[in-house]
């Protein structure tokens, strides 16, 4: 995990007055695991990222958009180099149109610059 999205959490923890010892108990969690958080040691689990989300008051996208903006790259990257389906059956019939609509939402910039 890259140092913007660390120093934004703490930056969203401090501007909210929060102590890291504050977050721990909300999140249910230990003051070690926190700083981890904001070192970006860890990555936060998704029952983590939606208290997170709820304690700040801000969207997924506002909050994680540099890890979505990530996961995004890697997507378009492993969506390239797909392998072919071969032999088309009634279960794959629908395939190459999501694969479509897979990689159009994948060229679209997200509203909160997770790219």
């Amino acid at each position: 995990m890259t140092t913007e999205f660390a120093l934004d959490l703490r930056l969203a923890r401090r501007k909210a007055g929060y102590t890291q010892g504050d977050m721990a108990h909300l999140l249910a969690s230990h003051q070690s695991a926190v700083s981890d958080l904001e070192l970006g040691k860890i990555r936060p689990s998704l029952e983590q990222i939606i208290e997170l989300s709820l304690i700040y008051g801000r969207s997924f996208e506002s909050l994680f958009g540099e890890l979505m903006a990530e996961r995004r790259k890697l997507l378009k990257k492993r969506l390239s180099c797909l392998p072919d389906l071969g032999k088309q059956t009634a279960h794959t019939f629908n395939r190459p149109a999501s694969l479509e609509r897979l990689k159009r939402r994948l060229a679209k910039p997200s509203k909160n610059g997770g790219a």
